[in-house]
This record gives C-alpha cells, sequence and structure tokens, in this order.
C-alpha cells in the first residue's frame, strides 16, 4: 500500500490493524452482535431499585475517550443514545495467563474512534457515575483515521469540530463528534412523522407521483434537465408535484398528500438549496379560507411536539405559532409598507414604481415579477411572526382561481414567519378554459426571455376538462419548517448531505516533490535551508519544487509543515 499521502496517525492505525490481524483478531468480524443494551437504557434504569436487572448487559459503541492506569483503565462508550463509562480490569477480560487481550489489544492496538461490544455488569463509581465493569471485549471496527479531539473541561467545549465546510462535507464525522446535530435531524423526523398522522387522522391518503417528468410543471422555476435513452426523451426533474396531485383529485380521491424531492436549477443561499422536500396536499371540496386553520393546526401541532409549547425560539425571536395568525392582503402590506397603492396599475407604471423604490427590472419581467419583487424587498422582511399574506394578484399565481370578489386577483395565500415564505397554498383552478388561458400568458412571458415561466401541460389541461371538484393545495417546505422549528441558522444544517463544490484534491507530485517530501517526512519538523541542502536541487528546481508542494497543499494532506528559515 502506497503510504505517501497518510498522517502519521493513520499509518500506525494501519499498522494496529495488521497486529490486531497477526494475534488472530478479526478487525471487521461478519458475526452478528447481540446488543440488549444502551447507554441510555442502563442510565435511565440504573439506581431507584433496578440494579439487580442489570447483571448482564451487552452493548456496542464507539470509543470516545481512555485514562489507561495500569492493570485497569476507564473509557467512554459511545452508542446511538449517548455516551456511557466504561471499567476495563485485565484479569476480568483475560482471566487466565495470556493476557494479551489487555496489554496489548485494548491498551495499545485500539484507539479513539473505534467501535467494541462490551458484556459486564452496571455499578457506580465512588463519585456516583454509572459504569459498566467489563467481563468481555470484543473488536467490531477498526477506525483508520482518527477522529477530531473535542475536548471539554467544566462545560466547556475546546477544539469542537466546527468548520462549517467539513461539516457538511463530513457529516458522518459531525454525527459522531457533535452529538447535538443528531438532535436536529430526529426533530427533522418528528416533524414529518407528526404531519403525516395528522393527515392520516383527517382520512387523506399518501401518495408517490412521478420524479422524473416530460413537462416541468406545478410551480414558476427553472428545471434541471436529463436524458431517458430507453424513450429518447428529454425528462425533467419535477419542480413541484402539484399537476399530478390535482389529476388524482380528478379521479376521484377526497384528499391526497405527498412528501416529495423537488428540484430547482437556482441559486443557492442560506435558505436555499436546489434539491429540497416539501409537503403538498390537495383536498376536495375545500378553499384557501378553509385551508388557512388547516395550516395553523399543522404549525401548533409540530410546535407542540417538538417543544410542548406554541413558542418557539429562532435567532433573537420567540415565534408563537398559536392560531390565529393575521390576515393581510398583498395590496395591503406593498401600501403599508411603500406608500404606494398598486391596485389596477399597468405594466408600465408598476416600472416606474420599481423604479422609484430602487427596485431593478429588465424587460422580461412581467407584472407579476415586479410585484413579487416589490413585496419581497419592501414588505416580507417586516412579518415575523407567522402571518398569512394574501389574495395575489393574477399574474402572480397561473394555476390559482380567481378571487371571488375582484378578478384581479386570486385566492391565494402564503405563510409569512421570521420574514421568509414557510407555505403557499391556493383555492386550485378547476376552470379549463381559464387555466389554459393563463399557461398561453405564461408561454408569452417565456418567449419574452423569462426562464422560469410555467411550460404548457395539455394532459393536465384534458384532465381538467373531465371535471375536478372545487379544491385546495397547499405546500411547506420541510427543510425551511425544519429551520424555523429547531432554531437552524442555514439550510444546510437540516440536510444530511448537502450539495457542495467538489473538493480539490491533491495532484500527483513530481520526481523533486516527492524527493523534498519523504526528506520532511523523514526529519520534520527541519528547517527550510537544511531541507533544500539535503534534497541537492539547484535554485531553480528547489523554487519550483516549494511553489509546487505548497500548491498541492501537501503540509494539510500530510500532517507535516516545515519550520522557516
Amino acid at each position: 500500500m502506497d503510504h505517501t499521502y497518510l498522517s502519521e496517525q493513520e499509518i500506525i492505525r494501519r499498522n494496529s490493524l495488521q497486529k490486531l490481524r497477526e494475534l488472530g483478531i478479526e478487525p471487521y468480524p461478519a458475526a452478528k452482535y447481540d446488543v440488549n443494551s444502551t447507554a441510555k437504557d442502563i442510565k435511565d434504569s440504573f439506581g431507584d431499585g433496578g440494579e439487580s436487572t442489570l447483571h448482564d448487559v451487552c452493548l456496542a459503541g464507539r470509543i470516545m475517550s481512555r485514562r489507561i492506569m495500569g492493570k485497569a483503565s476507564f473509557a467512554e462508550l459511545q452508542d446511538h443514545t449517548g455516551r456511557i463509562q466504561i471499567y476495563v480490569n485485565r484479569d476480568e477480560i483475560c482471566p487466565g495467563e495470556d493476557k494479551s487481550l489487555y496489554n496489548n489489544v485494548f491498551k495499545k492496538l485500539l484507539d479513539i474512534g473505534d467501535i467494541i461490544g462490551i458484556k459486564g455488569f452496571v455499578f457506580k463509581t465512588q463519585v456516583g457515575e454509572i459504569t459498566v465493569h467489563v467481563k468481555e471485549l470484543t473488536v467490531l471496527s477498526k477506525s483508520l483515521r482518527p477522529l477530531p479531539i473535542v475536548k471539554e473541561k467544566d462545560g466547556e467545549t475546546y477544539d469542537a469540530f466546527t468548520d462549517p465546510e467539513q461539516r457538511y462535507r463530513m457529516r458522518y464525522v459531525d454525527l459522531i463528534v457533535n452529538p447535538h446535530v443528531k438532535d436536529v435531524f430526529i426533530k427533522r423526523s418528528k416533524i414529518i412523522n407528526t404531519m403525516r398522522q395528522m393527515f392520516n387522522e383527517y382520512g387523506y391518503f399518501e401518495v408517490e407521483t412521478p420524479i422524473l417528468q416530460p413537462i416541468p410543471g406545478g410551480a414558476a422555476a427553472r428545471p434541471f434537465i436529463t436524458h431517458h435513452n430507453s424513450l429518447n426523451i428529454p425528462l425533467y426533474l419535477r419542480i413541484a408535484n402539484e399537476l399530478y396531485l390535482k389529476r388524482l383529485i380528478v379521479g376521484g380521491f377526497e384528499g391526497v398528500y405527498e412528501f416529495a424531492k423537488d428540484f430547482r436549477n437556482e441559486g443557492m443561499d442560506r435558505t436555499h438549496n436546489p434539491e429540497f422536500t416539501v409537503m403538498e396536499i390537495y383536498v376536495a371540496y375545500k378553499d384557501y379560507i378553509w385551508m388557512m386553520g388547516f395550516t395553523e393546526e399543522i404549525c401548533e401541532r409540530v410546535a407542540l411536539a417538538l417543544h410542548g409549547t406554541t413558542k418557539v425560539q429562532l435567532g433573537d425571536n420567540i415565534i408563537d405559532y398559536k392560531a390565529p395568525y393575521p390576515r393581510v392582503t398583498m395590496y395591503e402590506a406593498i401600501k403599508k409598507h411603500t406608500g404606494y397603492d398598486i391596485g389596477g396599475k399597468s405594466e408600465e407604471e408598476l416600472r416606474k414604481i420599481c423604479d422609484t423604490l430602487g427596485i431593478e427590472t429588465d424587460s422580461t419581467m412581467g407584472k407579476g415579477k415586479m410585484i413579487d419583487e416589490i413585496f419581497g424587498e419592501k414588505c416580507e422582511h417586516h412579518y415575523i411572526q407567522p402571518t398569512f399574506i394574501t389574495d395575489y394578484p393574477k399574474e402572480m399565481s397561473p394555476l390559482t382561481k380567481k378571487h371571488r370578489d375582484n378578478p384581479e386577483l386570486t385566492e391565494r395565500f402564503e405563510l409569512i414567519v421570521n420574514g421568509k415564505e414557510l407555505a403557499n397554498a391556493y383555492s386550485e383552478l378547476n376552470d379549463p378554459i381559464d387555466q389554459r388561458e393563463r399557461f398561453e400568458e405564461q408561454l408569452s412571458l417565456s418567449e419574452k426571455g423569462d426562464d422560469e415561466a410555467m411550460f404548457i401541460d395539455q394532459d393536465f389541461l384534458k384532465a381538467l376538462e373531465f371535471g375536478m371538484p372545487p379544491t385546495s393545495g397547499m405546500g411547506i417546505g420541510i427543510d425551511r419548517l425544519t429551520m424555523f422549528m429547531t432554531n437552524s441558522p442555514s439550510i444546510q444544517d437540516v440536510l444530511f448531505f448537502p450539495q457542495m463544490r467538489p473538493e480539490k484534491k491533491a495532484v500527483e507530485m513530481s520526481d523533486d516533490e516527492k524527493v523534498v517530501f519523504n526528506i520532511l517526512k523523514a526529519n520534520s519538523p527541519i528547517d527550510l535551508n537544511d531541507l533544500k541542502a539535503q534534497s541537492g536541487l539547484s535554485n531553480k528546481k528547489w523554487d519550483k519544487t516549494i511553489k509546487g508542494l505548497t500548491k498541492n497543499n501537501i503540509a494539510k494532506v500530510s500532517g507535516i509543515k516545515p519550520l522557516k528559515a
């Protein structure tokens, strides 16, 4: 094996791996390991008369710390429920003459991060710490890379694994050394399960719809494009599942919902990710007014399930999800925060208002886009507590039923929390002739250069022509809801594996670079002048070689650095 780019610690661990095998110990055994306890179970059960039931425990986990003390040692074991102290005595785990399991394996060949299984009984130390007295020890997995060492003293954490880029790239390490991270994802799962339970109680049906679609419909967004080799046609990753769910309402379901992965080939920031999870639900014979109450119930239930209260900390604010929420029309919000009444304004008049407000526009933007920009830049951030912004202009809402009192508007709301959209809902447009006209308006926007305008979905129009009952639909971004409910500042904190740019890798070293690197590796730390002398390189080759090693980030890869001259 080429160890050129391995750190000293990685080489030591690989040597330990080989020595374990030489001792007849398989570092990655195939047999199942029957666990009957967890760290949390033991801590919850022990004491208050529970001692008698914990004489024969078996648990497995990762070694997170060790205190070697001659014939006996303490260590800390971490499983999926938390950490617990273990006590390892040489003569207990090595009852015969052969003491190598303790003297060689436990003391010398095991490392922080290795996974072991233990059997024994539970007791309390003199200082009152619940501990497992180990009678048997089994190596279950040898760790070949050292974990970041997170030190704690007097409640303070030192050398924590906090670099965001490294945490997101190596979420597996993040979860090991930062236990609070797992709690966010446990809560994310609880959010989804709470919503699913509520919808099932209402009698609504969970479904699945296609991710690969011939037409990316249901939202205004730029799609990802792929190719289907067998059918020899272009396909799109879905930007929304709305049009397929409505087809099911046409087909006779009363209520359908889906937790779906959607994809929009757009920007990334603190609250947006091109791949995201959304819940969409559609219920027949309802309208957007009913859906507001339904949305309030969802938010209340989720907050109570996670926190036992409707009041949730989010940054510097306490968000109260207790219903009812204020209802403010979009025009009222814009008039309040800009002074302009945009009702009945033409496209040219709206463009002048945008210019006055310092909002950039271009020729591809129609009335809907400009109104959306005005609201987004001048109004949205004012709504911290949950607020329904209602009655959007028709140009902004091509899938939404016209407002029953004002044909310029639609029966749509967005739930705004902490200055961001959390939910979007409509009284769904079920007039096939009106829907066709709205699609054609979107087509004209596309021809003007709007790459987020909707496609015309002829099959969806055909479905509407068979008759869709009055329906209300709503979507909630699960990633953003999780951010809000767990006080997470970035969407990357609530995604196990957020998409990132490829990490730059060290390139193959030149022969001269290998010479210098091997000298450095054998003599670190070393003065740069001595390193140059030992290399025997000319001044020109030396300068090129040092630049190459620096460019390839060899010091970072190896953990070895020369001393400055």
